[in-house]
């Protein structure tokens, strides 16, 4: 199971959730419910940003250039490594910087910047990490130049920016406990639209007319590497870590992290129970990899377990009533399911439980030729396939069943606890006892629907996760008769 999806209890806006849902990765650009709170965003921001300790801090949605004397509270959502550059004014000498990006709302984020002595700004950089509330004093507001600095810098949605000035500014480090909930909460915001996102598997159907963007990504971690390091040839330290991703569409991705900040964020991950959303990361064709892979550049921002909620319960009833509903039209919707896995055929040797996947777009090929049509027609370099679990499963509640539900890749390898090879590997025996640890076991559901007049029952099912139940909270929704 996506335990990545459930395992942290997360705070929205100040209320405590014991579990919080999963997070989508559809195909096609299909939209992500947005949380229920985005439409009262604008009303929360300055309530939000004046209400932490007292009335004296300073709302970045207030923030114009050329204030003075003010005091910032915000919660670090991005950070870069220590830079030296020559100074022009002193020959011989260097200067040092690095940048960070603090949030105090929803929707008001800003790049802060410091220059200053190599001691003091590498002694500044050290002292606070993504993650930690922060407060300001007496920083340089300025105007931004949007094109110069977007182009190296996080985009954010004011026209300022916080020059720190190493005899005039402080920045202090706040302890959690003294810290409003709610500005600890924005640390699982993403800073981009929900929807605005691909999915790995579109990532690698688009292929190289993706080289060179720069694009949002929602994923699960599937492994973390340990950091390697390295000198070049002109004597430059460097350092890399490569994390491997995972979502319904594709079962590995690489993304490269090449600076210290992004690789100890990813040292904090935990594989098959973390998600991220990583906004503004640089999709290319590696070539020593033979396969397309996304790299952490300084405009990304990545956040890590981020709170988008499906909330929608329904029964099997339901779901087939809305379905007839809407019969001809082709919106997709998302729920929960309070059900039983009443079939589950995974040893059966007239089923087939595995297929063969192209890793170039994804698809399902013929076992035979073992090759992508699509792919390998018109392409120089050979496309190889992988094997990929590919279920069906019905789904059934006290008001009836949906039939031919799918449970596909990296969710059926979460769901089932084991990975393709090694279900393969399993006996008879073994997989009909992995069979029996589901069958007529209450699970809690996450589900996409798209309304499909080709499908049975009109609606086409993808499971995005499945775990057990916890009895009382399935009991306390299935009184309900399910929350449309």
């Amino acid at each position: 199971m996506l335990r990545a999806f459930y395992a942290q209890a997360r705070i929205e806006h100040g209320q405590e959730v014991s579990q919080a849902p999963p997070l989508l990765s559809p195909r096609d650009g299909v939209e992500i419910p947005a949380s229920p709170h985005t439409q009262c965003n604008q009303i929360e921001d300055k309530r939000m940003a004046n209400s932490f300790a007292s009335k004296t801090f300073t709302a970045l949605s207030d923030l114009h250039p050329n204030m003075a004397n003010l005091k910032i509270i915000g919660i670090v959502i991005g950070k870069t490594d220590v830079k030296g550059f020559p100074d022009r004014k002193n020959i011989g000498s260097e200067r040092y910087t690095f940048s960070f990006t603090i949030r105090d709302s929803p929707t008001h984020f800003v790049n802060a910047t410091s220059w200053g002595s190599e001691g003091y700004i590498r002694s500044l950089s050290d002292s606070f990490r993504v993650g930690e509330c922060v407060t300001i004093e007496n920083p340089l507001i300025q105007r931004k130049e949007l094109e110069r600095e977007e182009k190296f810098s996080p985009a954010t949605p004011g026209n300022c920016k916080l020059l720190l000035s190493e005899n005039h500014s402080m920045v202090k480090v706040c302890s959690s406990y003294e810290v409003d909930t709610k500005l600890l909460a924005l640390i699982y915001l993403p800073v981009k639209e929900s929807r605005d996102f691909y999915s790995l598997g579109d990532i690698i159907a688009n292929g190289y007319s993706l080289d060179g963007r720069i694009i949002n990504v929602l994923a699960a971690v599937r492994s973390v590497g340990e950091p390697k390091y390295f000198t070049t040839a002109d004597r430059r330290k460097g350092q890399m870590c490569e994390v491997k991703l995972y979502d319904e569409t594709e079962s590995s991705f690489a993304m490269i992290c090449w600076d210290n900040e992004s690789i100890l964020v990813a040292q904090s991950w935990v594989p098959r129970d973390t998600v991220i959303f990583a906004s503004d990361v640089r999709i290319s064709f590696d070539k020593f990899r033979n396969c397309m892979t996304a790299t952490v550049i300084s405009k990304t921002i990545i956040t890590t377990n981020p709170v988008n909620t499906i909330v929608d319960v329904y029964t099997v009833k339901q779901l087939k009533a809305k379905a007839s509903k809407n019969e001809g039209k082709t919106d997709t919707f998302y729920g929960i399911l309070y059900a039983y896995i009443s079939m589950l055929n995974i040893d059966d040797d007239t089923t087939t439980v595995v297929r063969h996947r192209c890793s170039g777009c994804g698809y399902i090929v013929n076992e035979r030729s073992s090759t992508c049509t699509a792919c390998n027609k018109d392409s120089l370099e050979f496309k190889s396939v992988f094997l990929s679990f590919h279920l069906l499963i019905d789904l059934t509640d006290h008001t009836g069943t949906l039939h031919a539900c799918s449970l596909t890749g990296g969710v059926a390898e979460e769901t089932l606890g084991c990975t393709v090879n090694e279900f393969l590997a399993m006996t008879d025996e073994q997989k009909t006892a992995l069979k029996w640890q589901f069958l007529l076991e209450r699970s809690k559901i996450y589900l996409k629907f798209f309304l499909s007049h080709r499908a049975r029952g009109g609606l086409r099912i993808s499971v995005l996760s499945c775990k057990l139940a916890d009895p009382i909270e399935a009991s306390r929704n299935l009184s309900g008769g399910g929350n449309i």
